[in-house]
């Protein structure tokens, strides 16, 4: 449920920051108050075509069965884990010009009279991130029951809200920069739980093949032993788990992939570019 929570709401805030950008600056233009049909005409298209990868993903999931199923599971969430650092990076970079970007893609559309051409750049903008809400969740449906994955989807949804509100408000507790820059890492140890769980599927998948000893003890041979300190089938235990990838008693494939993670992560985000500012909103 944490894991959903925590996707949707960033998400959600994301994209409603894309939707409140185009919307304030429409209600600006003299005489474009009908483009408002278009505006949200994009939302509804890209709320549709993300449903529609969903729908696709959960097709393939129930197609696939015993190790294919696996793999597949595996697979998303490995891409799942990758696409949270993309995004990240993405976002410490160009942040500070989404703003501008969006409304000069939008100008022009106007200026041109394409007005589809708006309700195309708002649905590419929802659907993006409609579809990585998707696969996220789809990958970290893993370790998570259907009800407590919805439960979590709509309590982010509502906390995204709340959030977008504050944020348009401009309070004093809460601006733009510190909330990309926490839930930006938050996201981060979230795709690090992602990716040792889809090493947890892979390894099972691998324990069942042929391979060599050193292999094993690569995969299964525990490099420490931290439980008496933490167990990770404790309640706080498995919650570090669902949000970091924690694990009271590592392989040396989980260690050494999750502090490659961490590296590259480090890598790509240590010298970000601008951020969003409360001034964009």
């Amino acid at each position: 449920m944490e894991q959903a929570l925590l996707i949707v709401w960033r998400e959600s805030v994301e994209a409603l920051l894309v939707i409140g950008i185009l919307f304030a600056w429409l209600r600006q233009q003299p005489g474009r108050r009908h483009a408002m049909a278009y505006l949200w005409g994009g939302v509804g298209l890209g709320l549709l075509l993300a449903g529609l990868l969903a729908g696709l993903m959960a097709l393939a999931g129930n197609w696939m069965n015993g190790p294919a199923g696996e793999w597949f599971q595996a697979g998303l969430s490995l891409i799942a884990s990758l696409l949270i650092l993309q995004m990240a990076c993405w976002m410490a970079r160009h942040g500070g010009q989404l703003r501008q970007q969006l409304q000069r893609d939008a100008d022009t559309a106007l200026q041109q009279g394409r007005l589809l051409s708006l309700t195309l750049l708002v649905a590419l903008a929802v659907a993006r991130e409609g579809s990585e809400t998707v696969i996220f969740l789809y990958g970290a449906s893993a370790s998570a029951d259907p009800s407590s994955l919805a439960l979590g989807a709509l309590l982010g949804l509502l906390l995204g809200l709340a959030c977008f509100a504050l944020l348009q408000a401009g309070s004093r507790f809460i601006a733009w920069r510190q909330f990309f820059l926490l839930s930006e890492w938050l996201l981060i140890l979230l795709g690090g739980a992602l990716l040792i769980s889809a090493l947890d599927r892979a390894s099972a998948q691998w324990m069942a093949l042929e391979l060599p000893e050193q292999l094993y003890n690569l995969i299964g041979t525990p490099l420490w032993d931290s439980s008496a300190l933490l167990d990770d089938g404790s309640r706080a235990g498995t919650l570090l788990a669902s949000l970091t990838g924690y694990r009271a008693m590592p392989s040396s494939l989980q260690a050494l992939l999750l502090g490659g993670y961490w590296l590259l992560a480090w890598r790509l985000l240590r010298k970000p570019g601008p951020v969003l500012r409360s001034s964009l909103a």
